[in-house]
């Protein structure tokens, strides 16, 4: 019947499948099924390796993926290094000096190229690095879509505008993390990150000392390490989650409603907004936020991946192939 417009049915299908599958980045967990088995064996050694060596970097390689979706989409866009008249993200403001993990996924992309040269893009291994970070500091696991390929470009405009300062309002996390097609629940379940790791003193400066929605004893506290006058212990770091630094669970809420979250776009999640009701629901059940950060973070690392023919499979994740 479609053979006029010269189309026939089963041609019609093969045709729409592949635009599903390349053009619009169907990212799937078997992708390396056949073309890289032992990908995530290789993934998790090297991170076991990597956090006996400084249990923090699960944290820190967490961070590291969420600062790479933001800015240009899913790439591997933040592991560029500046060379030559190359501009890369690194030393955007937001990440100068703070996003931490760059010798791991060399470490990673080195062992999985031993095995599987060529194969595996920079991208993907930083979204199984994330996961492994969280799950190996106690945290969930989940399958993660794979099939993302690597940037030839890199934007420190876009890592400048569009990661959010931690000063923002409740509003405007939420307006950032729209931008991205997350919901404000994606925004408060991705907020639990912060259950693990550190945060440089020139990030909470003004929350502890002219925050109104703060525990003064808290307050007293994070003082201690952190001077009222910048630059003076900008880099001083504090935990997120006094309790259970290293531990991923559902402190981090806890803290929110005993008003002890460390920067302010932390505490904004709770002080009277459209977020209290569900991190008390976090509180209480933390089956729920497990599940939530699951799924917001598939959501995030499928914000506009490369996929098909697009981009490349970098084979050192710090230059452009040549």
């Amino acid at each position: 019947m479609a053979s006029s417009s010269g189309c026939r049915a089963r041609h019609c299908l093969l045709a729409l499948f592949l635009l599903s599958s390349s053009a619009y980045g169907q990212l799937s967990p078997s992708f390396y099924a056949k073309s890289c088995p032992t990908l995530q064996l290789i993934v998790r050694a090297t991170m076991i390796k990597a956090l006996l060596a400084e249990r923090r970097m699960g944290a820190s390689l967490l961070r590291l993926h969420f600062h790479d979706c933001f800015v240009q989409g899913c790439d591997g866009s933040i592991l560029l290094d500046d060379v030559g008249s190359f501009v890369g993200e690194k030393t955007a403001f937001p990440n100068v000096d703070s996003v931490r993990g760059y010798e791991v996924i060399d470490e990673i992309k080195k062992n999985v190229e031993l095995l599987c040269p060529g194969i595996v893009s920079c991208a993907d291994i930083a979204a199984l690095a994330a996961r492994d970070g969280t799950f190996l500091l106690g945290g969930p696991s989940w399958s993660v879509p794979l099939g993302r390929r690597d940037s030839t470009t890199a934007s420190l405009t876009e890592a400048n505008s569009d990661l959010p300062a931690p000063s923002l309002s409740l509003g405007l996390l939420i307006k950032a993390f729209d931008k991205k097609q997350l919901s404000p629940q994606d925004l408060t379940a991705l907020s639990g990150a912060h259950t693990i790791g550190f945060s440089q003193c020139l990030n909470f400066r003004d929350h502890i000392y002219n925050g109104t929605n703060i525990d003064p004893a808290f307050a007293t506290l994070r003082k201690r390490t952190c001077p009222a006058q910048a630059p003076n212990g900008d880099k001083n770091l504090a935990p997120f989650d006094v309790q259970t630094q290293l531990l991923f669970d559902n402190a981090y809420y806890r803290n929110l409603v005993a008003k002890r979250g460390l920067l302010n776009s932390d505490q904004v999640l709770f002080n009277g907004g459209s977020q209290d009701a569900l991190v008390r629901q976090y509180v209480a059940n933390p089956a729920l936020f497990a599940s939530d950060f699951v799924t917001a973070m598939i959501k995030m690392g499928s914000i506009n991946p490369l996929t098909g023919t697009a981009g490349q499979i970098r084979r050192n994740c710090r230059v452009v192939n040549s």
